[in-house]
């Protein structure tokens, strides 16, 4: 008994504060509706004009107090949160005094109010800790005991009250400790229902972790409204996102203003997707219930957007009747693609190009000792007007021409080889933060002084590049835009704009040339295909692949006015 009552007190656990405010309300509510009903039972007797059972003016002034205290505690639980155990049992202890004074005034064992006591013990065992209710349940066990003595005592000494007595003080510890064996475990229960709730908790974390940072889009929709869209959705849409409004957790139930927040977010995408890819929503709504769908969706060619290309689109049902939309960029793909074809090509061209090296560097250098001769032997000849060359008159202008044609064109033909060496290394980019309003000027100072090229700064954008990669796709875009922007008019020039369009950087490299035709647009960045006699074939290609190495693409716009080529980077 005594190891029992130890651990009894010791036993330090109570309800989680939600659920003992929420418990101390109803118990508070209790006692104000415990202590109307005995002034309504006061005032009952007093009409009934019984004088034998009148209520003493004890009586009727300890319930009058009993129902204002009781009022202002009922009153302090909904303004005071802090201190809701010290209410808790301030209140128990005036319940467990004013149940003793109305047994005293009563004169003789009552029933009734002994019951009462009860369920101030039971109360008291699963609001309050273990020793604020074993004092209390003792305050009570002595208040009874004490009354019986003293009615005894008063009137004629009766071992049968005495009895009853020990009979209501036994009834209190068993109560008490039923009581307290309830609470001790619904605490327990509440610890695993907590315990539950938090890893149901972390694993939403994650998965919405997991969803934000997804590459492919993910959208769900419900009853013909969006009720999840992330963060990937918005970005291949093209439609604006707030990133200040994460996704709402299972934790943010009393967190209104996140729910309104994010509820408004949804709306605003479902508007726009509504607006900018009616062709989508129609498409995904139409599909039935519980049927799955794949299909191919062309995003509308839209002048100044950053995003052009298609997506592959995912319809998967879900068991409570809600749709789910997977966004695949079909771009990756093709860059996978592209890369297994530069990886590939990249092993055959530099086996080759190595070989080809050697007897080109040969050529070359006779080449270059075959003009070398010529120019000496006219300047012998220039000193020497009497001498003949192998007795004959050998018109050597025209040998040196064919010798100048001939390293010309091996130059040409290293320089293939250089790109194609360039191709297969494959080297990985050593990006670094680039502030373009400050690094364009000087680029186009370095290599195109006495050009026109005109730059035209809209934003002062900050974006991650190699920038020796930055330089060759520079160099290679300018340099075709000048040269084709040449043949269709008279005075060649290039303008680059940059501008930010969503969280992109954008830098447009515009010309007046005669543009791309429809047919070979598809064919535009394939290696070694050119429009252009003196061109390789590679310039374009390169560029690209140097876009990818650097998470940025290269594009080119059908739609704008002018011929335009548009690298899209992210903003840092």
């Amino acid at each position: 008994m005594k190891s029992a009552i130890t651990d009894y007190l010791h036993q330090d656990e109570t309800l989680p504060l939600i659920q003992l405010r929420r418990l101390g309300l109803i118990y508070s509510s209790y006692r104000f509706i415990v202590g109307l009903f005995s002034m309504l039972m006061v005032y009952i007797t007093a009409q009934t004009g019984n004088i034998a059972s009148l209520p003493s003016f004890l009586q009727q002034t300890v319930l009058s107090f009993y129902i204002l205290l009781s009022l202002i505690l009922l009153g302090l639980f909904y303004v005071v949160h802090k201190k809701m155990r010290r209410q808790l049992a301030f209140g128990l202890v005036l319940d467990v005094t004013i149940l003793s004074l109305l047994l005293y005034s009563a004169g003789a064992p009552d029933l009734q109010l002994t019951m009462l006591y009860m369920v101030v013990v039971a109360a008291s065992f699963m609001l309050l800790h273990s020793s604020q209710a074993l004092v209390i349940t003792l305050l009570a066990i002595i208040f009874v005991i004490y009354q019986q003595f003293f009615y005894a005592i008063a009137n004629s000494m009766n071992l049968a009250n005495l009895g009853n007595a020990l009979l209501m003080s036994a009834s209190f510890l068993a109560v008490g400790g039923l009581s307290w064996s309830i609470s001790y475990r619904l605490v327990q229960l509440e610890k695993v229902a907590a315990s539950h709730a938090k890893e149901v908790e972390r694993l939403n974390v994650i998965n919405q972790e997991v969803i934000t940072q997804m590459a492919n889009g993910v959208i769900v929709i419900d009853k013909q409204h969006v009720v999840l869209a992330n963060l990937a959705a918005h970005q291949l849409l093209s439609l604006p996102y707030n990133s200040s409004v994460p996704l709402p957790s299972a934790s943010d139930e009393l967190d209104s203003t996140r729910h309104e927040s994010y509820t408004e977010l949804l709306t605003n995408f479902e508007q726009q997707l509504s607006k900018q890819h009616t062709q989508l929503l129609h498409a995904c709504l139409s599909v039935s219930a519980g049927q799955s769908c794949t299909f191919t969706y062309d995003l509308p060619a839209v002048a100044n957007a950053s995003i052009f290309g298609k997506l592959r689109v995912y319809i998967i049902p879900l068991k409570d009747g809600s749709k789910l939309i997977m966004l695949e960029d079909l771009r990756r793909e093709q860059a996978s693609a592209q890369q297994l074809k530069l990886a590939s090509l990249g092993q055959l061209t530099a086996s080759i190009a190595h070989e080809i090296r050697n007897p080109l560097a040969a050529i070359s250098q006779a080449s270059q000792l075959l003009m070398e001769d010529v120019i000496e032997i006219e300047e012998r000849n220039a000193t020497d007007e009497n001498i003949v060359v192998g007795n004959s008159n050998v018109d050597l202008s025209g040998n040196y021409e064919l010798y100048k044609m001939i390293f010309a064109q091996t130059k040409r033909v290293n320089r293939i080889i250089e790109d194609v060496l360039k191709l297969s290394r494959q080297q990985t980019a050593s990006q670094q933060s680039i502030v373009l309003a400050e690094w364009m000027p000087t680029f186009l100072e370095n290599y195109f002084q006495g050009h026109d090229v005109f730059l035209r700064v809209k934003t002062q954008p900050t974006i991650s590049f190699d920038t020796h990669q930055l330089e060759q796709v520079l160099i290679n875009l300018i340099n075709n835009g000048l040269r084709y922007s040449s043949y269709a008019h008279p005075h060649a020039y290039v303008e680059i704009e940059i501008y930010c369009a969503d969280n992109d950087v954008i830098i447009d490299v515009l010309d007046e040339g005669a543009g791309v035709s429809a047919e070979i647009l598809e064919h535009l960045f394939n290696p070694f295909f050119t429009t252009d006699q003196a061109g390789t074939g590679l310039g374009l290609y390169l560029s690209q692949a140097f876009c990818e190495a650097n998470q940025t693409r290269l594009l080119y716009i059908p739609e704008h006015k002018k011929t335009c080529f548009r690298l899209i980077a992210p903003s840092v």
